[in-house]
């Protein structure tokens, strides 16, 4: 499993954000609080608090293409 932080400046980060995922076979989750959504579904992450980082989690430890890819939204810290 790997584990960080994104945070998304804008709508269209979000939908890209959403894409990439879903090109990829990984579960990924998003967790903002209390709340964790699939991280393929746009309607879920639209329901966190994208003003704050958020912590994303890939089911899988051998996703680094996807961590590749999503380094654009990681949060360093």
């Amino acid at each position: 499993m790997v584990r960080f932080t994104v945070q998304f400046k804008s709508i269209t980060d979000v939908k890209d954000f959403v894409h990439t995922v879903n090109s990829f076979p990984y579960d990924v989750d998003l967790s903002s609080g209390r709340y964790v959504v699939d991280a393929k579904s746009i309607m879920g992450i639209f329901s966190l608090e994208l003003q704050r980082p958020i912590n994303i989690e890939i089911h899988s430890d051998t996703c680094q293409d996807l961590v590749d890819a999503l380094n654009i939204y990681r949060v360093n810290g």
